[in-house]
């Protein structure tokens, strides 16, 4: 990729970065976005920078074994880095902190995943939302707990901590993560005006079939 094709993505980051702000999906210096921008090169937003006010300049950059190319990478970017190496497809990765998901992971830590029984969207836009066991931030278990899940599932929360998503674009990738919160917004609103009740059993079999013939993408 060109240096010139490399500051274009990392405007269009930035850009990403100033609407999760925006949704109170990110506060502060919270989440981070990566994006392949070779085989070996992964451009990623820096530690310690309050996402919704960067600047493109700021943008590290690391390679697919870990080492540190350019700038000062975020201090999770072990997770990212297993995400790629799983993943054949993923070309972009964003890890947020929307506050709806996260309290689903704390509130209902029984549940394996959003009751997608309940939401068609969930099905037929990522098939499954899954909570993903808790790990500690900035650990190289944060990579190792997403091992079970990939490549088959790119929209993910992470138990008391956040949700991440990936896809074969930036702009996937955002729709993923958008999709995460909103569906936790509707289930969380559901269960408290009378709680969550399933679409019947051929429905969601249904729902499941016409997720396949979609394919893998976030919608």
């Amino acid at each position: 990729m060109t240096s010139q094709k490399a500051d274009q993505i990392a405007g269009e980051i930035v850009d990403i970065c100033e609407r999760l702000h925006r949704r109170n999906m990110l506060a502060a210096a919270d989440g981070n976005i990566s994006f392949r921008i070779s085989d070996n090169e992964i451009l990623i937003t820096p530690s310690g920078i309050a996402k919704g006010f960067m600047k493109p300049e700021q943008m590290a950059v690391i390679s697919l074994d870990g080492k540190v190319l350019k700038g000062n990478p975020s201090s999770e970017r072990l997770m990212h880095l297993e995400i790629f190496k799983s993943s054949e497809k993923a070309k972009a990765i964003i890890h947020a902190h929307p506050p709806t998901a996260i309290a689903w992971s704390i509130a209902q830590p029984h549940l394996d995943k959003l009751p997608s029984d309940c939401l068609s969207e969930v099905i037929l836009a990522t098939g499954d939302i899954p909570f993903v066991p808790y790990a500690r931030p900035g650990t190289l278990q944060m990579g190792e707990v997403l091992k079970p899940f990939l490549p088959q599932h790119r929209a993910m929360i992470l138990r008391n901590h956040g949700a991440v998503a990936w896809g074969e674009s930036l702009d996937e990738a955002y729709r993923g993560m958008e999709r995460i919160e909103h569906s936790a917004q509707i289930l969380a609103t559901a269960k408290q005006l009378g709680g969550l009740h399933p679409l019947p059993a051929e429905e969601i079999a249904y729902l499941y079939e016409l997720r396949k013939k979609i394919g893998e993408v976030l919608l």
